[in-house]
């Protein structure tokens, strides 16, 4: 399946069914992230019941700590 992530396509296997199952590759693992899914803001809670769809627009924005 291909997915627009944050403007560059990726081909996805279909073992990668869910956000959550999309964030807990080795990229994203761990991050505070924040996503939006074709136009539309995710809650964490719903992570794992969000099914993603070939052609998905997701945008992952994460945090990055400094001082």
């Amino acid at each position: 399946m291909k997915l627009l992530i944050n403007g560059t396509v990726s081909e996805y296997s279909e073992d990668c069914r869910t956000i959550d199952e999309l964030l807990n590759r080795s990229e994203w693992s761990g991050r505070l992230i924040i996503v939006e899914l074709n136009g539309g803001i995710i809650s964490k809670e719903d992570y794992g019941n969000v099914c993603l769809a070939d052609g998905d627009r997701i945008e992952l924005v994460h945090f990055v700590g400094g001082g």
